[in-house]
């Protein structure tokens, strides 16, 4: 039989329980009912007919009344009506009798007699009938209680045995179901379930068994080779030149390589199978390793890189940490959970040790460099003093020519030196508090000339009441210049670039836009990258672009300008970035925090 059929013949036998003794109930309820009625009809009215009759006999005798004798006469013909009891017709009768003999002879007192006599009989007859009915109905009380107490005693052992014994019937199999799929889910493919039933249970029982016999011979068909693949993966990592550290979700540590070994300057017996906060108490680099991995967020760092100076070797090196999440999704879990987590230590001394010398490299040529510019510089300035010699104008020319290419070499070993600078950590500020309208005026007047070379109009829009900022100004004022220097480049002749400054909650924004070509799309999340030169986005038709840009490609700079700027304003608590949102042109910002207060 299954679940659902004896589920239903219990919940049926439950209903037939209620309906017994609602039944039980309702037939004992109907028959005191009916004696209770049958009291009221048949005996109580009669007993009120008797004594409406003895009050109007009681005024008969004292004279002769037409409505005593109407009153009389009409209770009697109820009493007639309404004979219900053995003896109860013929004392009814008699009075019948006696009151027609009173009608003709009011004044005998042997009728008169009669009447009472025959109203006696009548009350007395009733009310021993009041009292036998009354006892029936006591008895069909007590009856009803019998019955009712012997059906519930019945129905209730009957519930009671079926509350002990179905829930555990339902509970049972499935407590042991639940059981056996924890083991199942430890790997414990030997459990079994010993549920012996021809319902679904049994069913489910035996699925579950076959299910288990069928994952514990494939994890003993299996675990040699398993076994060769871990064996295999040891091997590897102990012949890995990076430094590997292997730990299981509660952080003990799993593996550990020579490299990682050598580095932490512990042995692999003191590191393995040990909880790795404990090892970090007393390591400092195993403490700089785990930091991710001891908080709640590191899923969210998974693959950071992180750069560690380290001792090794006898010399400072320089390794990259990265911490690696391991989730496994096991068999039929649609959740992955952690199973741990691999920390790597890639030596990366080399590459440091060569940008190193790539920076001071550059550093050091472009320092050499401002020595003779600086001298050609001075050389173009004394040829254009008329005591040297006049110059006719095709030498004006070539010196102007050289004087645009001094110009720029001196602007591009500015950008390196400012690069070393940056790449190397030695940037120098002198912040303290500068007025924006001053650092706009600064770099407006800088490049006024430049602009009105080309007819481009430069309009600001600096309120007076600007709060002070926190800034080095001739940082700042490099940045704001780089900026607008990039606008008036980009920009068609006879254009404008407008150049703001406005309080956005603790900080001033300072922003530079151009109605030039703007920067394609591709390219607007990479335009600080050093190095990186955006294509700008060709104008349409006839754009008075400038006929210089077009003709030399290398005019839109070294790449290095919007790389340093960034730069120069994140060291100083500052924001910056373009505005993607305008289309017809670029709007390059940066924000500085007002002085006096601090940025997180």
């Amino acid at each position: 039989m299954t679940i659902k059929a004896k589920i239903t013949l219990a919940l049926a036998f439950l209903f037939a329980i209620m309906l017994l003794l609602g039944g039980v109930g309702a037939y004992y309820l109907n028959r005191l009912a009916a004696d209770s009625q049958a009291i009221l009809t048949d005996n109580y009215e009669s007993l009120d007919y008797t004594s409406n009759m003895q009050k109007a006999l009681v005024g008969l005798r004292a004279r002769l009344d037409t409505e005593a004798l109407g009153t009389f006469d009409d209770n009697l013909k109820r009493q007639e009506a309404n004979v219900t009891e053995v003896g109860e017709g013929e004392a009814t009768q008699a009075v019948r009798r006696a009151f027609n003999q009173l009608r003709q002879m009011p004044q005998d007192s042997v009728v008169v007699g009669r009447l009472w006599a025959g109203l006696f009989r009548i009350d007395d007859v009733n009310r021993q009938a009041i009292i036998r009915k009354n006892d029936v109905a006591k008895q069909t009380a007590r009856d009803a209680l019998v019955w009712l107490a012997v059906v519930g005693t019945l129905s209730f052992l009957v519930v009671f045995s079926m509350l002990f014994s179905f829930p555990g019937y339902i509970a049972s199999p499935l407590r042991e179901l639940t059981q056996g799929i924890r083991q199942v889910a430890s790997r414990n493919f030997e459990e079994r379930l010993h549920v012996k039933s021809s319902d679904e249970f049994g069913e489910l029982a035996r699925s579950f068994n076959s299910m288990a016999q069928k994952l514990d011979e494939y994890e003993h068909s299996n675990l040699a080779r398993i076994l060769f693949e871990k064996k295999r993966i040891d091997t590897l990592i102990q012949v890995m030149s990076d430094g590997i550290i292997g730990l299981d979700q509660n952080r003990y540590i799993l593996f550990v390589n020579r490299v990682a070994s050598r580095l932490l300057g512990l042995s692999e017996a003191d590191l393995l199978a040990q909880y790795a906060p404990d090892v970090a108490a007393r390591n400092d680099l195993m403490r700089s390793l785990i930091q991710d991995v001891m908080t709640t967020g590191a899923a969210a760092k998974d693959g950071d890189s992180t750069l560690l100076k380290i001792y090794d070797e006898g010399k400072e090196s320089y390794f990259i940490r990265q911490t690696q999440v391991v989730d496994v999704s096991r068999t039929g879990d649609e959740q992955a959970v952690r199973a741990g987590y691999v920390i790597v230590l890639k030596n990366v001394t080399s590459y440091k040790e060569l940008d190193l010398a790539k920076t001071n490299f550059i550093a050091t040529v472009s320092h050499e460099l401002k020595t003779p510019l600086s001298s050609i510089k001075m050389s173009l300035k004394l040829l254009d003093d008329q005591r040297v010699g006049e110059l006719n104008d095709e030498q004006r020319q070539l010196v102007g020519n050289v004087r645009d290419d001094a110009d720029r070499l001196l602007k591009l070993t500015g950008e390196l030196l400012n690069m070393a600078q940056v790449e190397s950590g030695q940037i120098e500020l002198a912040i303290r508090p500068v007025a924006p309208a001053d650092l706009v005026r600064y770099a407006t007047q800088a490049l006024r000339t430049q602009a009105e070379q080309r007819a481009i109009e430069l309009v600001s829009n600096v309120p007076g009441n600007l709060p002070l900022v926190e800034a080095d100004p001739d940082k700042t004022s490099w940045v704001l210049v780089n900026f607008l220097s990039n606008a008036i480049r980009h920009s068609p002749d006879n254009g404008r670039v407008d150049i703001s400054a406005t309080p956005i909650g603790q900080q001033v924004e300072f922003r530079v836009r151009d109605h030039g070509p703007g920067i394609r799309p591709e390219h607007r999340d990479r335009v600080f990258d050093r190095y990186f030169r955006a294509a700008s986005v060709p104008f349409s038709g006839s754009s008075g672009y400038p006929a210089s840009a077009m003709a030399n490609p290398s005019s839109s700079g070294t790449g290095l300008g919007l790389a340093i700027s960034k730069e120069f304003i994140q060291t100083m608590n500052g924001q910056v970035g373009l505005d993607t949102s305008v289309t017809d042109g670029a709007a390059f910002w940066f924000r500085l925090p007002v002085a006096g207060q601090t940025v997180v």
